[in-house]
């Protein structure tokens, strides 16, 4: 990046090109050290199977679902959260009008009853308007969560209609992800939103095949007998086969329809454990996607098939069967060199109602992201979930806030997708106003791609431990008006600003704008 101004050159090369390290004072206590990293996913799942986030119970109002969704969008932003993931398909429905599913029945209470707007653009343009990534977090095969009952499904849903597509299995009614015409079917499903909807990625958990159930088998032997007998060794590597051409043709899908769409998967926390192959995590597992979700996350990685991975490494540091640090680290080493994001589930669930001692601490999930941070191969954070943290568990919403988080972050480009930077913009005016510093941006006439800018503070007095980014403001029109309501009286400020497009390439910066506060 180049610097407009020479007299900036050292401070703006240490906010946008390193880490930045603060200090802050926590309550009277001798000062801690936090470290920041300028570029950094911080996203939260906001997930809506059974009303777990939101909305928080079936048949509320129109005006109270989006009070509610707004409300969570305002946590997540004073949180310093970068993005959002939520649930629009998490049965085999939609929040959303779908061609391929009904409406859900945790909107209105009835599954396939129209509740009145689309929620799905609401959500969207509610998260832009605050400058959050919007990633639409789809479950494939799952049908059901509580019944095997097909009868008991919307007359609309297409299950009904294809019932040979259909599988019972511990309780729940799936697709059958053995079946040609259900991967197709689930491609198409993505893209309808994809294509109509302006979101900023696709996103998959770990639900591929079901988890397993003891002593059952999921029932795809004629299906095997049909497509897989003779091109495989075992079931299971017909199984793995099935889920990597969903995983790599919906990834084809999506780049052709919008290449700046990006795809990612947040798989269960172990790919194998070494006991089961040299290569795994030195873990003991239960189970492993690999062996039992039929989910080669090493294929994806490897071949291209995803932009991003986001392993729920949901246990301690130090834990025996599966640490976080030993995971971490093999992670790290699964995705080095590739054209792929690492970043990782936290499980914001856990704190204080797991019956680990280490949960019941409160530095448990800060050391977590501290740890997260040392390596410049893990690129963020995925919580689980936005319901957890506003209960504040241990302090943790607050930590997040006014620690952890407290300084903004840029989303890690993905060089792969797009790498082209925009011109850069022009801060035409700053001037001081009775309730702070009022910028006027005008963006490049020659950017047709910018999404938002940046906006970068800096104190003459104390240059290199000032926090630079203060804000990162959605693009609304050529000209707009942007407020700092942070500015200290007896200050001296240095305002630049830059261009971002949606993969978050950045322009050089702005030419400098100096206020006075008195």
């Amino acid at each position: 990046m180049k610097i407009v101004k020479k007299t900036l050159m050292v401070s703006l090369i240490l906010v946008l090109m390193g880490t930045t390290i603060l200090q802050f004072p926590r309550g009277g206590q001798a000062e801690t050290l936090t470290t920041y990293k300028n570029r950094e996913l911080r996203a939260v799942w906001i997930a809506s199977v059974t009303n777990i986030d939101w909305p928080s119970k079936k048949g509320l109002s129109i005006t109270k679902q989006k009070q509610e969704f707004t409300k969570l969008l305002d946590d997540a932003e004073k949180m310093g959260m970068n993005a959002v993931i939520v649930q629009v398909k998490p049965t085999a429905d939609a929040f959303y009008p779908s061609k391929f599913g009904p409406w859900s029945e945790y909107l209105t209470g009835t599954q396939g009853k129209n509740p009145g707007y689309d929620p799905l653009a609401f959500m969207i343009d509610e998260a832009h308007k605050r400058n959050l990534e919007f990633h639409a977090w789809f479950n494939p095969y799952r049908i059901s969560m509580n019944h095997t009952n097909i009868k008991r499904l919307s007359a609309d849903h297409p299950a009904r209609k294809h019932q040979n597509w259909v599988e019972s299995y511990g309780g729940k009614l799936y697709y059958n992800p053995g079946l040609p015409e259900v991967k197709k079917f689930i491609i198409d499903g993505v893209l309808e939103v994809v294509k109509n909807y302006d979101i900023d990625g696709v996103h998959m958990d770990d639900y591929f095949y079901p988890y397993k159930v003891k002593g059952k088998e999921f029932p795809d032997t004629a299906e095997f007998k049909k497509y897989g007998k003779g091109k495989f060794k075992t079931v299971a590597d017909w199984r793995r086969d099935n889920v990597n051409q969903l995983v790599r043709d919906l990834n084809k899908a999506i780049k052709k329809e919008k290449p700046y769409v990006k795809f990612g998967i947040s798989p269960f926390g172990v790919w194998r454990n070494i006991a089961k192959d040299p290569t795994g995590s030195k873990t003991t597992a239960g189970l492993s996607n690999y062996d039992d979700l039929y989910a080669d996350t090493r294929e994806w990685i490897r071949k291209g098939y995803i932009d991003y991975i986001t392993p729920q490494i949901y246990w301690n540091i130090g834990f025996k069967p599966a640490a976080y640090d030993i995971l971490l680290d093999w992670w790290m080493k699964e995705t080095s060199g590739k054209p792929v994001h690492l970043y990782i589930g936290q499980a914001a669930y856990k704190i204080k109602n797991d019956s680990s001692s280490a949960w019941k601490k409160a530095e448990e999930y800060p050391k977590q992201i501290q740890l997260n941070r040392q390596f410049d191969a893990v690129m963020g954070s995925m919580h689980f979930s936005l319901k957890d943290l506003n209960r504040n568990p241990l302090g943790i919403k607050d930590r997040l806030t006014n620690d952890l988080y407290k300084q903004p972050a840029l989303i890690p480009t993905m060089p792969w997708l797009d790498h082209v930077s925009l011109q850069q913009p022009n801060l035409l005016h700053a001037a001081r106003t009775i309730n702070g510093i009022e910028l006027t941006i005008e963006d490049n006439p020659l950017n047709k791609d910018t999404a938002y800018y940046a906006i970068y503070r800096l104190e003459e007095e104390s240059i290199e431990g000032s926090a630079n980014l203060i804000k990162t403001l959605r693009k609304n029109g050529e000209q707009q008006m942007f407020l700092d309501k942070t500015a200290e009286a007896n200050k001296k400020y240095t305002y630049v600003i830059t261009s971002l497009d949606r993969l978050h390439n950045e322009s050089d910066t702005s030419s400098a704008v100096i206020v006075e506060v008195k």
